[in-house]
């Protein structure tokens, strides 16, 4: 019987996994605050815009002292929307593949959730500024982009439990420890 840690292969390192948690912290801190805490919203608001332009970094690959592995890489796990259809109709089957890194979904649902986050960020700086100061629209825009951060993270962690369901993986656990199963026959690297 093989060890399973010598059947787990390195997926994300630990700066990486560490900048994926703190952005769902302070994203899920920044939501908070906007009830309880007020005072902590916008220094909170900020950590995450940080993280994000940081993870941005990282996935372009031009961040060197995260050490960026492969799979954190925007063109490791971006892929077109023809890839990506493709994938939802074998998903639909029940016949798509294992992804080492991020399947097609999760690789738009990280964009998506990172344009959101810097949108917010974006548009919780504006309202700060003189000229933007008690703007409604701006008040709107950051209103309703927190809207769809909380229904994509839903849908992240949706999506999250269905893989690891159907793969019969744990990927919050590998989220936590940066391992993931080795890759074996049909699954995509």
């Amino acid at each position: 019987m093989v060890p399973e840690h010598a059947t787990r292969v390195r997926v994300w390192n630990r700066p990486i996994r560490l900048l994926h948690w703190g952005l769902a912290f302070s994203a899920g801190g920044a939501w908070l605050t906007t009830v309880a805490a007020v005072g902590w919203h916008q220094p909170v608001g900020y950590a995450a815009l940080l993280l994000t332009v940081l993870r941005v970094a990282a996935g372009l690959g031009g961040c060197w002292a995260l050490r960026v592995g492969r799979y954190a890489r925007f063109t490791q796990f971006v892929r077109s929307p023809g890839a990506t259809a493709r994938y939802v109709r074998l998903l639909l089957q029940r016949r798509e593949p294992r992804y080492i890194g991020h399947n097609p979904l999760g690789g738009w649902m990280t964009l998506a959730l990172l344009a959101c986050v810097a949108g917010l960020g974006l548009t919780g700086w504006l309202y700060t500024t003189d000229r933007f100061w008690g703007d409604e629209t701006v008040e709107r825009i950051h209103q309703a982009l927190a809207w769809a951060l909380a229904m994509l993270a839903a849908l992240h962690v949706g999506g999250v439990l269905f893989t690891s369901w159907r793969h019969r993986e744990n990927l919050v656990r590998a989220m936590v420890d940066g391992r993931k199963r080795a890759p074996a026959g049909d699954d995509i690297g």
